[in-house]
């Protein structure tokens, strides 16, 4: 078979087996399908297939398939980001901005610290968990922001799912969520930050930022059609541009989307194209993924750490809602229904795992472990979430 024929057959496995587990096993409450194929790209990974059926794995995923694969999630992760960019409302934090604040850096600062202390129990165990080009600072904070992470398109979606996103409630947590996803890329960058190459990565930010001013006074005075397509040239020149400064192309995505407005697009159509992307790029995204996981410091160890993950993950972000819920004296109850709904993770986390594996901060391992983790914590939103719900009904008006 030529390369051709063996990508389509990574392409057929990629949009049917996910599919017919999540279709056939009624997963939707429990596992939404994303998360059934972020599970399937692990599976597929040489952790898995290539250990159970090493023949298979090496006829299908070919050097020449692997590169054409990890093309086409680089460009869905980049247009998943920067959707995620634009849809930030920085204007409704504002205006709520004392509340949104508390519950914002509590929500993101406690599951910090628990994860970087979970981080630095891994270290203690073995120094394999830590990446090659990394300081101890780096791994440790980069572990405890992943463990801080909240995924805010999926969240949208099982807000959406939920029937309470465009309800006071589902407004409340996106202004948490917003927020924090400013302090994730931030400090992202921070961990990226080459000293060798500070002064390209600081003329990056201030050519970025010149630029940006110039091309939102662009974007004003074109019909909407025509922003669409500038967009996906801003987009492209951004991530080029903050890849060469060292700050990885993520990043540069996120800046692209979060300093248009949202407003100047139609609402509906950018539900539509957060959709298609996830329906039709996402899933190469979730398999390239899987092809990354590995094992080599034991299947056991990588659970446990996973498993510690999780718990800091959860028991941070629980902690953290239930304080701001105290100093704003929410009604009983209600820190821990946001609570769970910030502890999202999934593809942010994912995302965010991603670059700190490119950058070697973190090791193949390690990423397993968090991947893993991403993987438990959203499984258990909707399940958790959902008789929350039905026991308070007064939650869902509550605008602040």
């Amino acid at each position: 078979m030529n390369t051709t024929e063996r990508f389509l057959i990574a392409m057929l496995v990629v949009f049917t087996l996910p599919w017919l587990a999540w279709r056939l096993g009624r997963t939707e409450h429990w596992a939404p399908l994303v998360v059934v194929q972020i599970v399937a790209g692990i599976l597929l990974g040489p952790g898995v297939l290539g250990v159970a059926l090493p023949e298979v794995y090496g006829f299908v995923f070919t050097p020449a398939v692997i590169q054409a694969l990890t093309g086409i999630a680089s460009w869905a992760v980049m247009l998943f980001v920067f959707i995620a960019g634009i849809e930030l409302d920085l204007a409704a934090a504002w205006r709520h901005r004392r509340e949104s604040g508390i519950t914002a850096g509590l929500a993101l600062g406690m599951p910090l610290v628990f994860g970087c202390g979970a981080a630095l129990a891994m270290l203690a165990v073995s120094s394999g968990w830590m990446g090659p080009d990394a300081r101890p600072w780096q791994f440790v904070l980069g572990v405890g922001m992943a463990c801080a992470v909240t995924a805010l398109p999926i969240l949208i979606l099982f807000l959406e799912k939920l029937d309470i996103l465009r309800r006071p409630l589902g407004q409340r947590i996106l202004r948490y969520a917003s927020l924090d996803d400013i302090a994730i890329w931030g400090v992202l960058a921070l961990i990226l930050m080459d000293w060798e190459r500070v002064g390209r990565q600081a003329g990056f930010l201030v050519v970025f930022a010149l630029v940006a001013w110039a091309f939102r006074q662009l974007m004003r005075r074109v019909p909407e059609a025509d922003r669409w397509y500038l967009a996906l040239v801003w987009l492209a020149a951004c991530a080029l541009a903050a890849d060469w400064a060292g700050l990885h192309y993520m990043v540069g995505a996120f800046l692209a989307g979060a300093v248009l407005d949202g407003h100047w697009f139609d609402q509906a159509r950018m539900d539509l194209l957060r959709h298609h992307v996830l329906l039709v790029l996402m899933p190469v995204f979730f398999l390239s993924t899987g092809l990354r996981t590995e094992w080599a410091l034991g299947g056991a160890l990588v659970f446990v750490a996973a498993a510690a993950l999780l718990a800091a993950s959860v028991a941070g972000k629980l902690i953290g809602v239930h304080l701001a819920g105290r100093i704003l004296r929410w009604p009983a109850g209600e820190a821990s229904l946001i609570g769970w709904l910030l502890q999202t993770k999934a593809l942010i986390m994912i995302i965010f795992a991603n670059v700190l594996l490119d950058k070697q901060v973190i090791t193949a391992d390690t990423f397993t472990a968090l991947l893993l983790m991403a993987v438990a914590s959203t499984m258990l939103t909707v399940p958790v979430v959902t008789p929350m719900l039905a026991r308070l009904p007064g939650a869902l008006g509550r605008s602040s």
